[in-house]
């Protein structure tokens, strides 16, 4: 078995799909007008339209509507990204914070209420275990 990607259901395509090229610097490829890609090298964030949600299981999936999961991005460095995206973030959950299982951690949400960590590693233990 091989994790490809996650898919978020959403009601405003455009608004989201744009949120994450800008907070990712990734392009989006577009299907059609209710799905969409943002592929990295590791895994796919999907974005899928609401209209899509039948196709599965009608009411199956529910737009803005998470509470549990996190969406996890390594990068660079965290406190860089966090100042980059000060003026164009709404809500922020923490700002860059160590873990304690060794990540500098950013929590923030997406328009749609969904939680995203960009996060770096700093201790030993962290770099080596997402060395590259």
């Amino acid at each position: 078995m091989q994790f490809v990607s996650v898919r978020i259901i959403t009601g405003d395509m455009a608004r989201l799909v744009d949120f994450y090229e800008r907070v990712t610097g990734m392009s989006a490829v577009w299907a059609n007008e209710d799905f969409a890609e943002l592929r990295a090298a590791s895994a796919t964030l999907a974005i899928g339209s609401t209209r899509t949600v039948p196709l599965f299981a009608p009411g199956s999936a529910h737009p803005a509507d998470n509470r549990s999961a996190i969406l996890e991005f390594l990068v660079d460095d965290v406190d860089s990204v966090y100042k980059n995206l000060s003026g164009f973030v709404e809500d922020f959950v923490n700002e860059p914070t160590t873990m304690p299982w060794g990540n500098r951690a950013l929590l923030f949400r997406d328009p749609d209420g969904n939680l995203v960590n960009f996060f770096t590693p700093v201790t030993p233990a962290a770099i080596e275990k997402f060395a590259r």
